[in-house]
């Protein structure tokens, strides 16, 4: 953790340590350092604007290994065989548009969606290039996590968005058992960077779609009962008004500590968010009886409660072959089909039709994007890893990110990609740009700055909004 010079936080800072080392620690959680970030910054003035702040919150659904865009949302059936493949496009809601067979329940909401189809950037690594969608910027050569920069929803944490009990950012990354490799926790952009540690998602690895899901830190030890979770607070309350002078900062750390307890004891608003059982049968299905379907779920309960961004990451399915994730170097044909786009399909419209029947959408930004696309040629060598015959590589030249709800255009294409599918034809898009407007319609003004940890101001906005993509 890093500390100010602030006086007063060193105080907190020291007595919540001695309390941690005598056994008490912070109600036994570090939550009330993660609650902290809901108090931290003010926003910047907010300037007048129909789509500025017209979003309360997001839901990122992150297709991590990179879907090919030319068997999702722009594909070409006039290119040759190698590069259009085998999936045929099909009419949707709206006309003119048309998607892939795979997506037949996205095909019928397209009249929710906005396809930016000319996203292009320059980064062909995976765990890198992740930087661009999650942060704007582009990826750091340093492995220090706080050396990165900072996730959208830690800014929003930082500017103090999401003041009930839960905390103000979170990410799903559900995983199965085993020694499939795990890359997405290597990936930039996931975290506070160099606004701090206060400011990290509380992230869930656990699969929520498992009779034993539970989320860490969200549960009671066996030892520790409310009663005794009560007596804690009280003790702590009698030590923090033998402190003399106590200041400002130590009186919100005692808020922050009382959220957590409200988070602890509170099956409404704090660990009743993460019981999926609470969730009808019917709606449960509708999403899908699988992690992703499962996560994209919690991420609504989570938002309809007040977390002002979730991001749900594409899980690690525990299958071992060249293809993991949606990153097709082989199998590209037969993993769409069957085990990643019927998925995807199920869970986003689930969710559109979700938010959409709760009076959450046009408050609700919906992000759907990987880190890049795919190369335009099956069997095409693009990186290091290659690609089999019934494969295509990474490719970062053109992809397509789809965005829903808030400001955002209903059924509408914004730019194109050439014949291939290899580069954008018209009004390419960069993430920088991509991110400032994300940030527009979640209400953070350009020229927001925020303190490093050595409290420098670093601007938060990067990029320009595309207004050509608001309503």
């Amino acid at each position: 953790m890093h500390l100010t010079a602030c006086p007063d936080f060193r105080r907190a800072a020291d007595r919540r340590e001695i309390l941690r080392l005598g056994g008490l620690g912070m109600l036994g959680l570090s939550l009330p350092e993660l609650l902290a970030a809901r108090g931290a910054e003010p926003a910047a003035p907010r300037p007048a604007s129909p789509t500025f702040g017209r979003a309360t919150r997001c839901i990122f659904l992150f297709m991590w290994g990179g879907p090919s865009q030319l068997e999702t949302w722009d594909l070409k059936p006039a290119a040759p065989v190698e590069v259009r493949g085998e999936f045929r496009p099909i009419a949707t809601a709206v006309p003119g548009i048309h998607i892939s067979e795979h997506f037949p329940l996205l095909a019928q909401r397209t009249d929710r969606l906005c396809l930016v189809r000319s996203m292009t950037h320059d980064n062909a690594d995976h765990t890198k290039s992740t930087s661009f969608l999650l942060t704007g910027e582009p990826p750091v050569t340093s492995t220090d996590r706080r050396a990165q920069w900072p996730n959208i929803g830690s800014v929003l944490a930082a500017l103090g968005r999401g003041r009930g009990a839960l905390p103000p950012v979170v990410q799903m990354r559900p995983t199965v058992p085993g020694d499939v490799p795990r890359f997405v926790e290597e990936s930039q952009g996931q975290f506070a960077g160099w606004l701090g540690g206060v400011h990290d998602p509380l992230t869930i690895d656990d699969d929520p779609s498992q009779p034993g899901y539970r989320v860490p830190d969200m549960e009671l030890s066996a030892q520790l009962s409310i009663d005794r979770l009560d007596d804690r607070m009280r003790l702590l309350a009698r030590l923090d008004r033998q402190i003399a002078g106590k200041g400002d900062v130590v009186a919100q750390q005692d808020e922050f500590r009382r959220r957590a307890f409200d988070l602890l004891t509170s099956t409404a608003t704090g660990r009743g968010a993460f019981d999926l059982s609470q969730e009808p049968d019917a709606v449960r299905d509708r999403y899908g009886r699988n992690p992703h379907g499962q996560s994209v779920l919690q991420a609504r309960r989570l938002v309809e409660r007040g977390v002002p961004l979730v991001t749900v990451f594409w899980p690690n399915d525990g299958i071992k072959n060249v293809s993991v994730y949606w990153d097709t170097h082989s199998r590209n044909f037969i993993d769409h089909r069957d085990r990643l786009m019927p998925v995807a399909d199920r869970a986003f419209a689930a969710l559109l039709d979700d938010l959409e029947e709760r009076g959450l959408l046009d408050e609700t930004i919906v992000v759907w994007s990987g880190e890049f696309g795919r190369t335009p040629r099956v069997g095409q060598v693009n990186s290091d890893a290659g690609a089999g015959a019934d494969g295509r590589d990474h490719w970062p030249g053109c992809f397509t990110t789809v965005l829903a709800g808030g400001p955002f255009r209903r059924g509408h294409v914004h730019g194109a990609s050439d014949r291939h599918a290899a580069f954008p034809s018209a009004d390419p898009v960069v993430p920088r740009d991509l991110v400032a407007t994300l940030y527009h319609a979640l209400g953070v003004p350009e020229g927001q700055v925020l303190p490093d940890l050595a409290g420098r101001p670093q601007f938060v906005r990067p990029g320009r909004a595309l207004t050509a993509l608001f309503g």
